[in-house]
């Protein structure tokens, strides 16, 4: 995915939400911060997305824009309509997240995607093996410093246990970078 197609999908999906913005939390959120982020953390072409102001309209999202839509078929990308209170994400996210707005790319359209060490944290949270590649490469492209990625671990609402591992992933993934 390119930020260009971040841009499409902002203004597509807030064109069918009715909302003039969106929360964008799943991996492509890293081109908020990192346009030309390297090609592995761009690969999905699925961008997770909920309307700010109008949370409900999530469904109409993923039927107009989703998986298998004209739209998907046209532009090869998709965008997938979902709460985000699917996520697990450090507290205090919210006033972290990365504005992508213009006057061309969007239309003026507001995409709030999160920071970079709030999405590092959130996929560790999962812990699925696509999800450790993605915030090792973040690692060792150092595009999250991984002392501020240990703080943001301490903001999850987890169980203990699953924190110490998350923890000791970090530790253990940078012992392996240096």
């Amino acid at each position: 995915m390119t930020r260009a197609q971040l841009e499409h999908a902002i203004r597509a999906a807030c064109d069918v939400a009715g909302d003039t913005e969106l929360l964008i939390f799943g991996s492509q959120a890293i081109l908020g911060q990192y346009q030309e982020a390297p090609a592995s953390l761009r690969a999905s072409i699925e961008v997770d997305v909920q309307p700010l102001n109008k949370p409900g309209q999530v469904d109409a999202i993923d039927a107009a824009l989703g998986e298998l839509s004209q739209f998907h078929q046209t532009f090869g990308f998709y965008v997938h309509g979902v709460s985000i209170e699917s996520a697990l994400l450090p507290a205090g996210w919210e006033t972290r997240t990365i504005v992508v707005s213009d006057s061309v790319g969007t239309r003026g359209h507001i995409g709030r995607c999160l920071e970079a060490h709030d999405l590092a944290a959130s996929k560790l949270a999962a812990y699925r093996e696509k999800d450790r590649d993605f915030v090792r490469t973040l690692l060792a492209e150092e595009l999250v410093d991984h002392r501020v990625l240990l703080e943001r671990i301490g903001q999850l609402d987890i169980e203990e246990d699953h924190r110490e591992k998350l923890e000791r992933w970090v530790t253990s993934t940078m012992r392996d970078l240096t």
